[in-house]
């Protein structure tokens, strides 16, 4: 079957079954893309998995887009062995609160995946067994990825820009 017919059967099945919580459909690169809601996603991700046979996950990142009110997407990557069709989920949170409820229920695979999500973007997987850091200190006050600070101290004096063509 091709791909376009996957998807396009992928997206009615999703539409039939959450409405209008299935938004901002797309195909970049022949990958199927859309944005849902965190209200909905446990139940989205089940239904991927328990329906439609998209029985590997795997990954779970975010994005970090400054200065917009849903300033945080946590995307799931998914994979249908069968088929040969890969998915992706983009949910968008709130920087000031960035909580959405864990995949760990679907998948025992997502804990990691979401301990490094929440290190180094700060997003707290609400019904994590054990959120914590997995990669930087405890008491790092910071989350890396998240673009919260200048990328280089415009006081260094070392970096001369006519050494570097600038």
């Amino acid at each position: 079957m091709e791909e376009t017919t996957l998807n396009n059967d992928i997206h009615t099945k999703l539409t039939e079954k959450f409405g209008e919580k299935v938004t901002a459909v797309s195909e970049p690169y022949g990958l199927l893309t859309f944005v849902t809601y965190k209200d909905v996603i446990v139940n989205v991700l089940s239904h991927l998995k328990d329906e439609l046979k998209f029985n590997f996950l795997t990954d779970i990142t975010a994005v970090h887009y400054p200065g917009q009110d849903h300033g945080i997407a946590v995307v799931y990557h998914l994979n249908n062995m069968v088929e040969r069709v890969r998915i992706r989920i983009k949910v968008f949170i709130s920087e000031q609160n960035p909580t959405i409820p864990t995949a760990t229920t679907v998948w025992k695979g997502a804990n990691w995946m979401e301990r490094e999500t929440y290190d180094l973007f700060g997003v707290k997987f609400e019904g994590h067994p054990d959120l914590r850091r997995i990669l930087n200190m405890d008491d790092l006050g910071v989350h890396p990825m998240l673009k919260q600070y200048p990328l280089e101290d415009p006081n260094r004096v070392d970096k001369k820009d006519e050494f570097f063509g600038r």
